[in-house]
């Protein structure tokens, strides 16, 4: 039976979650048509990220579904003023004329939405929805198909599918795991070669500033290679890797203390455990993993099981005691993802 929305993401509970969703049929409808569609998936993805209070972490976009890892960030929404909300919210619906046609946002407009106090506090609420930001993400793509091929009918699944990230080890497995789907189905040698994907972006962008060596350096978490890692995404709309906002940024990245090098270093091994089956622990890795409270068997078996499916659920962490805690919490009682966990 399908559970309300409102039940399954909550920011009070966490703030991240992995979305999927598939074509309809699974048919393989995002590899074809005039349009690139997944470049078009991209770049959406990219804009509606400057739009809601929403941070996107991760992505993949494959023939038949993608995947997305988005971070809730209703503290921001909740500074913006009434204003910017009318105005965020006509990017993605501006008035329109008797033929559905767009006009032009004027402050007529602007000023008349702004009379309306519940209409601006919806509003506001829907830039903070991860079902707000699937559908804006979604809806536009199939109308675009459905005139291109003077068809109609349905492109999505309808419904998407959203796993809430209860700690820091799970929200890291999953992210490498969104990269990796290009490399685990053999469509990409390794992650930076993966179109579509998040992990392709950030290499890209690290190579477009010329910043390789600084990324590199930044692999063991040494003092200097932390301070060369300094501004690496500031400037990417992607959620950064590393949380630098005591060091020197304003913005929120995923985990303070674990720099982009870190994470290449992770995405590079598992993308070996991938397509060989067995990769070596360098002493860089292992630190990595010593911070992380996890180790190589637990990490591997982890990214096998995402890969085949085998972690199922609305929720997922690496602690038992974590899975319990929510579970009470909610007043859930299966937890379909607790042989996961360590025991300790």
């Amino acid at each position: 039976m399908a559970i309300a929305r409102a039940h399954l993401v909550d920011p009070n509970v966490t703030r991240w979650y992995h979305c999927i969703n598939r074509c309809i049929r699974r048919a393989f409808l995002l590899g074809e048509g005039e349009t690139d569609r997944k470049e078009w998936i991209e770049n959406r993805l990219e804009e509606l990220s400057q739009i809601f209070a929403i941070s996107v972490a991760g992505f993949t976009v494959l023939d038949n579904h993608l995947h997305v890892l988005a971070r809730l960030d209703p503290e921001i929404a909740a500074g913006w003023s009434d204003e910017d909300v009318v105005r965020r919210w006509a990017k993605l619906f501006p008035p329109r004329d008797k033929n559905r046609q767009a006009l032009p946002v004027l402050d007529d407009w602007i000023a008349a939405r702004l009379n309306e106090p519940d209409w601006v506090a919806e509003a506001r609420q829907r830039l903070v929805s991860l079902s707000w930001f699937m559908r804006c993400l979604k809806e536009p793509l199939s109308r675009m198909v459905n005139r291109q091929e003077k068809t109609r009918g349905t492109f999505w699944e309808s419904r998407f599918k959203s796993i809430a990230i209860l700690n820091d080890e799970s929200l890291l497995s999953v992210c490498a795991y969104i990269d990796l789907n290009p490399v685990a189905a053999g469509l990409a040698a390794v992650p930076e070669a993966s179109e579509h994907t998040s992990i392709k972006q950030r290499v890209d962008h690290v190579v477009a500033d010329g910043r390789v060596e600084d990324a590199k350096a930044a692999e063991g978490g040494s003092v200097v290679g932390v301070g060369r890692s300094s501004g690496l995404e500031e400037s990417l709309w992607l959620c950064p890797i590393e949380d630098r906002r005591r060091l020197d940024s304003s913005r929120e990245g995923m985990l303070e203390g674990f720099t982009l090098g870190n994470y290449l270093l992770l995405v590079e091994y598992t993308g070996r455990l991938f397509r060989e089956g067995k990769a070596s622990i360098s002493r860089e890795l292992s630190a990595v993993f010593a911070r992380l409270g996890s180790d190589a068997e637990r990490w591997k078996a982890r990214l096998l099981k995402l890969s085949a499916g085998r972690l199922l659920g609305r929720f997922l962490a690496s602690s038992r005691e974590r899975l319990k805690e929510v579970a009470g919490r909610l007043g859930l009682r299966h937890l379909p993802n607790l042989a996961s966990c360590p025991a300790s």
